[in-house]
């Protein structure tokens, strides 16, 4: 297992779908803690217009989360109309080859999206 993230954003909505297509990404997956939500539990203005046009664009989405707080995931991911994972254990590969496998993908098609280097962006080699 390698951690490296191969691109650094301020912002989840800063991803567009030229650049996912760039990269023949067909699927993220997402953090909700400061990725999805903010310090005060309040899901990013636009998070749902973003999400909407993803998924008009053929890019299919789940929330990945390590939390145990599974009423919190359950907010964003009805909010934002994805699936999810809670209680994850990432950076563990089981997590990611659940939410791969939900998404119907090819893992070198699907990425990782978060804020934290050694939990939410795993790369394996």
């Amino acid at each position: 297992m390698i951690f490296y993230p191969n691109i650094y954003l301020n912002n989840v909505k800063d991803i567009t779908i030229e650049f996912l297509k760039t990269n023949n990404i067909k699927g993220l997956l997402l953090d909700v803690d400061n990725t999805l939500i903010d310090f005060d539990l309040k899901i990013l203005e636009g998070a749902k217009e973003w999400c909407d046009v993803l998924r008009e664009e053929g890019i299919k989405l789940c929330i990945l989360s390590n939390t145990n707080k599974i009423e919190k995931v359950k907010r964003v991911a009805k909010e934002l109309e994805l699936p999810y994972i809670n209680f994850a254990k990432k950076p563990f590969k089981k997590g990611f080859r659940r939410a791969i496998d939900l998404l119907r993908l090819d893992a070198k098609n699907v990425a990782a999206v978060g804020d934290q280097i050694m939990t939410d962006v795993l790369r394996w080699k």
